[in-house]
């Protein structure tokens, strides 16, 4: 499985940079932006596989690690940069975790939130992708 890093476009200034995220310049028209924040040390998160929502995940601060899985092949990366995500498609298993102190996650998704367009069964997702 290949992951596609997305350059975010930063403006570098002495009083601090500022990085620009426009729908022109993205693979999806975004319908659902969240961040996740204050993680408990050893907690994980996402867990899941979404059917037809694309996302696209950056450390806004600090760093974790994205496991990504298609149900035969897993890739790990490290989030570190806030001029950098990773595009995730359809249908890949995702688990976030090893959140650093003050980490940021914000996600960028191509639809709404549909409970029913989640995968939160390990077992159902590879049934599903085979």
């Amino acid at each position: 499985m290949e992951v596609e890093w997305i350059d975010i476009p930063s403006i570098k200034d002495p009083r601090g940079n500022l990085a620009v995220l426009e729908n022109s310049k993205l693979p999806f028209e975004m319908k659902r932006v969240f961040y996740l924040h204050d993680v408990p040390s050893g907690s994980q998160r996402g867990g899941h596989a979404l059917k037809t929502t694309f996302q696209l995940l950056i450390a806004i601060s600090g760093s974790f690690e994205v496991i990504l899985k298609d149900g035969v092949k897993q890739t790990a990366v490290s989030l570190n940069n806030p001029t950098q995500g990773i595009l995730i498609p359809t249908m890949v298993w995702r688990e976030l975790r090893d959140f650093s102190a003050g980490a940021v996650c914000l996600v960028i998704a191509s639809k709404e939130y549909f409970e029913k367009d989640y995968f939160r069964n390990w077992e159902s997702f590879k049934t599903a992708v085979q």
